[in-house]
C-alpha cells in the first residue's frame, strides 16, 4: 500500500481486529482484507461526494436543526452543481426562543447576536414576503463583488418599474458609482438602483438572480427564493424571518453594510447622460434613524432596512445594541402600517433589557 493515508486506515483495520502487527502482512486473512477494501471505497467516496457534490439539490436544512443547540454540517448545492458544506456553530435557531405578543404582525424575532441565541420567535419558519428587506441582499452582493468608486452607467431597464415603486428617478444613460447607487439602495430603498446594481455585478439582471439564491443557500437560508434585486411583489419572492436573519448576520460581517445602513439622510450629485449634475438628496425610509420614532431607552438602533408592499405590509429588520453594548438583530414581518410596526418593534426591543439582565 503506497499510500500513507491507504497504509495507516489499514493499521487501524488491524488493530480493531485484533492483529498487532504494525506492519502490513503479505498475505492477510480474508476478513481483514474485505474490511480494509470496505473501509478504502466508503471513506474516499464520502469525502469526493460531501466536497464536490453527487447530485444536486440542498441537504440538512435548519428545518432539521430545529431545538438543537447549534446547526450540523449542512451542504448545500449551486448551478455549477458543486457543493459548498456550510457549518454553522453557536448559532441562533428556531423553537428556542420565547413566545410573545407583539401585536397584529405576521411574524417576528429578536436574536442575541453576541450569544448566539434566539431570544423572541413568532412564526420564524414561516414563508413570507420580504418586500424591500430584499435589498440586503443586493447590498451583499454588490459589496462582496463589487468596486464602490466603479462608475457604471444605468441602463433602459431602471425605468421598468411599477408605477407606485419608490425610485431616485435614474434615468438611461445616468453615470454614478456603485457606492452612490448603493447609497440610495440603502437609505432610501430606491428600486431602480437595484436595477442598476443588479445589472453592473451580475452578468445580466437574471445572472445577479441567479448569484443572489446562490449566496441565500451558502449562508443555510434554504427557505428563500428570490426572483428580484429590490423586493417589489412576486408570489415566487420569498423568504422566512429565519433566513432573512441568517443573511442579515452576514452582511453584518462587513463594515461597509454597517456604515450604508444607519444614516438618516443622504445626498450626492451624479452625472446625466448629456454630462449635467444631477444632486438628489433623500430622507432614510427608517424612523429610528430619521428621528420620527425613538427606541426604548437604553437601546440604540445601529440601522437596517425597511420592507412595505401591499402583500408583505410593513416590515422591518435592524440591528441594536443595548447599554452594555450587546448586539441583537430584531424582525417584525407584516405589521398594518407603519406605526404599529415601530410599536411592535419597540415590543421587541424591550425584551433586551429584559434577557440581558436574565442571563448575568
Amino acid at each position: 500500500m503506497k499510500n500513507g493515508f491507504s497504509a495507516r486506515a489499514y493499521k487501524f483495520v488491524m488493530k480493531r481486529s485484533g492483529h498487532t502487527n504494525t506492519v502490513c502482512p503479505r498475505r492477510a486473512d480474508s476478513t481483514i482484507r474485505k474490511y480494509a477494501r470496505l473501509f478504502f471505497t466508503l471513506i474516499p467516496a464520502a469525502v469526493i461526494c460531501l466536497m464536490t457534490g453527487c447530485s444536486r439539490g440542498y441537504i440538512s436544512s435548519y428545518s432539521d436543526n430545529i431545538n438543537k443547540s447549534s446547526y450540523s454540517l449542512t451542504t448545500v448545492s449551486a448551478d455549477f452543481c458543486s457543493f459548498v458544506p456550510l457549518l454553522m456553530e453557536d448559532t441562533a435557531v428556531p423553537g428556542e426562543g420565547a413566545a410573545m405578543d407583539i401585536g397584529d404582525v405576521y411574524a417576528a424575532g429578536l436574536f442575541d447576536l453576541d450569544g448566539g441565541k434566539t431570544v423572541i420567535e413568532e412564526n420564524l419558519t414561516k414563508k413570507l414576503y420580504p418586500a424591500s428587506m430584499t435589498k440586503i441582499m443586493t447590498a451583499l452582493l454588490a459589496i462582496k463583488y463589487g468596486d464602490p468608486k466603479q462608475k457604471i452607467t444605468a441602463s433602459s431597464s431602471v425605468t421598468k418599474l411599477e408605477w407606485e415603486a419608490q425610485r431616485i428617478g435614474i434615468e438611461p444613460g445616468d453615470k454614478m458609482t456603485l457606492e452612490q447607487a448603493l447609497n440610495y439602495l440603502m437609505v432610501y430603498s430606491a428600486n431602480d438602483a437595484a436595477i442598476l446594481i443588479a445589472e453592473t455585478i451580475g452578468k445580466d439582471y437574471n445572472d445577479f438572480i441567479r448569484m443572489m439564491n446562490e449566496e441565500a443557500a451558502r449562508l443555510g437560508a434554504t427557505n428563500t427564493h428570490f426572483v428580484n434585486p429590490h423586493g417589489l411583489h412576486n408570489a415566487e419572492h420569498y423568504t422566512t424571518p429565519y433566513d432573512l436573519f441568517l443573511i442579515f448576520r452576514e452582511c453584518l460581517k462587513y463594515p461597509e453594510f454597517r456604515a450604508l445602513m444607519n444614516q438618516g439622510y443622504y445626498s450626492t450629485s451624479f452625472k446625466s447622460k448629456a454630462g449635467e449634475a444631477r444632486y438628489i438628496e433623500v430622507p432614510s425610509t427608517d424612523n429610528y434613524l430619521t428621528g420620527a420614532s425613538d427606541p426604548p431607552a437604553g437601546i440604540r438602533v445601529l440601522g437596517g432596512k425597511t420592507g412595505t408592499t401591499d402583500q408583505a405590509r410593513s416590515c422591518l429588520i435592524i440591528l441594536s445594541e443595548n447599554a452594555d453594548g450587546r448586539e441583537f438583530i430584531s424582525t417584525v414581518f407584516g405589521a398594518p402600517d407603519h406605526a404599529s410596526l415601530y410599536v411592535s418593534m419597540n415590543r421587541l426591543l424591550r425584551q433586551e433589557r429584559v434577557y440581558t439582565a436574565d442571563t448575568k
